[in-house]
């Protein structure tokens, strides 16, 4: 068999591992997806008043969930591949992998299931958080399908990203518990960004930690797909940094993996 369907048959086979793996063990990627729609609650229940009133929405919370969601939506493709890190640092200590190099498959495949079977639950997840905010009252009548099409490719494009960093998280963790830690930064970074206010309202010191970062023209990006806003340049370095961010993932983790086993 030659080597481009040997790989699809055998990156077919991790994927499906890996989908079983979340399908039995569900507890992880429901603990991470609670982080996210807590926040979502949170802040548009306990603090939307004061917050839509703050960005200049006046006293209405309808306002700011409109521009809440679009980072929490981001921040659950963070959150979700924070079990990928603890999914592939378990396959690394555990033995399995030393199985699988002696075995006649592709190499590359245990770490395209991983990256493909995480995409798939990001989006998942993301659809999930976004029927919450849905049945909370967020609307965007004003997007085309055009937009909408953008909106979605955007999102697969930062999930991609996100794994492919996350895997090479998992892959030099000792152990699950220090690659959960080791993905924190994922979930801590959409906090710091435009997510909640907007760059012009944080304090000038602070502004350049939410301006010059992924999440923050990620999010601006999908604002604007979603609501009209303005994207300005937001759009090209949104997909710069997932093109950049996926090279060095994908090359960190292929090194990694290639690495002869201690």
């Amino acid at each position: 068999m030659s080597s481009v369907p040997l790989a699809v048959r055998d990156s077919s086979t991790m994927l499906r591992r890996n989908l079983l793996h979340a399908r039995r063990y569900p507890s992880l990627t429901l603990n991470l997806l609670l982080t996210p729609v807590v926040l979502l609650l949170l802040f548009v229940y306990v603090f939307g008043d004061v917050m839509s009133a703050g960005i200049g929405g006046g006293a209405d919370r309808s306002e700011y969930i409109a521009y809440l969601v679009p980072g929490i939506v981001l921040m659950t493709i963070g959150s979700t591949v924070v079990g990928t890190a603890v999914s592939v640092s378990n396959d690394m200590t555990e033995g399995i992998i030393g199985r699988f190099r002696t075995m006649a498959i592709h190499r590359g495949a245990v770490l395209i299931g991983h990256v493909v079977g995480s995409v798939l639950q990001s989006l998942t997840s993301v659809v999930l958080v976004g029927a919450v905010a849905v049945a909370m009252g967020f609307r965007s009548t004003d997007a085309t399908a055009l937009e909408w099409l953008a909106a979605f490719g955007l999102l697969a494009l930062v999930a991609t990203a996100l794994t492919w960093i996350a895997v090479g998280m998992g892959m030099v963790s000792p152990n699950a518990e220090a690659a959960g830690n080791n993905a924190l930064p994922l979930i801590v970074l959409p906090l710091v960004s435009s997510a909640f206010v907007p760059l012009d309202a944080m304090p000038g010191w602070f502004r350049p930690i939410a301006e010059y970062q992924p999440f923050t023209p990620a999010i601006e990006t999908l604002r604007g797909l979603l609501l009209g806003s303005e994207i300005g340049h937001n759009g090209w370095l949104a997909v710069a940094w997932c093109l950049g961010l996926t090279l060095l993932g994908y090359f960190w983790s292929k090194a990694v993996f290639n690495r002869d086993p201690k």
